[in-house]
């Protein structure tokens, strides 16, 4: 009696392979917008006259409850200088800015430290306001 071997072969579908690719796609666009911070509540203080900023990538923001938060994740006050200085390392004076959105209800005690953290981190600060209605 005499044994046949058989061979298999594993081959790649190459159909699923675009099923993949957008998956994957997919997945990379819902982490790049991991950092915002657009959840969070906070209520601008009014002003007059508003100049309209571009887009920074680091973001501060004070909220309604005095909580803090870096790119949209809560952050204490004594690592607030490290984390801004982490995402500024290897940036030129120009491409240093930080923008802080402040609750017009917040307490000095509670942005004053956040300005000096941005200013131990070599931060250029950049503050978010609303502009007054007026009638």
């Amino acid at each position: 009696m005499k044994l046949q071997r058989k061979t298999f072969s594993a081959d790649v579908p190459t159909m699923a392979m675009g099923d993949i690719a957008f998956l994957l796609l997919i997945f990379f666009v819902v982490l790049a917008r991991a950092d915002d911070d657009s959840h969070l509540k906070w209520e601008p203080a009014n002003v007059d006259n508003i100049i309209h900023l571009e887009m920074t990538d680091v973001s501060i923001v004070v909220d309604h409850e005095q909580k803090l938060y870096l790119n949209g994740k809560r952050v204490s006050h004594g690592e607030l200088a490290g984390a801004i200085k982490g995402r500024l390392e290897g940036r030129s004076m120009g491409d240093r800015k930080v923008r802080l959105k402040c609750d017009q209800h917040a307490q000095a005690s509670i942005f004053e430290p956040v300005i000096e953290a941005i200013s131990e981190a070599g931060g250029e600060l950049e503050y978010v306001l609303e502009q007054r209605d007026i009638n």
